[in-house]
């Protein structure tokens, strides 16, 4: 059975988009078949953070129509042969025109062809097209940076998932610095979990190679037991069924 997973957050700049990357190619390394959708219509980037941009050529809302099949739209990945990409259009889409049947006539087809995971890089906050892809969703990462604007946001974010009926909403925060924690300039993991009321799967250390990788286009690639890298591949095992612990900060 496919897991479909939206990555989702309450505002832009939390860190999304590297985050589906990162999962994206940590699973990919670990067998599964993978699709990652940049759900973001007129503001697509997945593509230049995967090195993509010269491969792709439809969007997800071409399989959606019934236009294109799957597999056609699909870019398989230049280094990463189990990891595939699905644009979102260049333009923004227009009302009413993804339903959530089309997305899971989408969805249908990607098991068809064997994908174990589809990781759907939500739009910010509530683009109209969120609720069709939160109604193939099987699970929901909220993601947040910590700061308030960013945990008013997630909070808003995981409420929504939860109205949209999307099970097994989990929280994952991202860029943690701990001389900011330490200075009170923005609050613990623990404050993170309250706020939002949910399970936490992850946790992501602030790591400038996430920004030096995706202006090279390349998956990040580290063992640093602190990095980025590290912790994507830990969230991909949980994702998995495994019991791994939370890195130390």
């Amino acid at each position: 059975m496919t897991k479909i997973i939206i990555i989702a957050s309450g505002k832009g700049g939390t860190g999304k988009t590297s985050l589906a990357a990162g999962l994206g190619a940590a699973l990919a390394a670990r067998e599964h078949q993978v699709l990652v959708i940049d759900g973001d219509s007129g503001l697509r980037n997945l593509d230049i953070v995967l090195g993509m941009s010269d491969r792709v050529v439809f969007s997800f809302a071409d399989v959606a129509s019934g236009m294109i099949p799957l597999m056609e739209a699909a870019a398989r990945h230049p280094s990463l042969e189990r990891l595939f990409l699905l644009t979102a259009p260049a333009e923004p889409l227009s009302s009413g025109s993804l339903t959530a049947d089309g997305m899971r006539r989408l969805a249908e087809q990607a098991q068809d062809v064997g994908f174990d995971y589809i990781l759907i890089d939500g739009p910010a906050g509530l683009a109209e097209e969120f609720h069709a892809f939160a109604a193939v969703a099987s699970e929901a990462i909220v993601i947040t940076c910590g700061g308030e604007g960013s945990l008013r946001g997630a909070e808003r974010m995981a409420r929504v998932l939860e109205d949209d009926g999307v099970p097994n909403v989990r929280l994952v925060v991202n860029r943690i610095r701990r001389r900011l924690i330490r200075r009170g300039a923005i609050g613990t993991v623990d404050d993170a979990m309250d706020a939002t009321g949910l399970c936490l799967l992850g946790i992501v250390p602030e790591d400038e190679e996430v920004s030096v990788s995706a202006g090279k286009g390349v998956p990040i690639a580290s063992e640093k037991a602190r990095s980025a890298a590290h912790a994507y591949r830990n969230i991909a095992r949980r994702l998995d069924g495994e019991d791994t612990p939370l890195m130390r900060l």
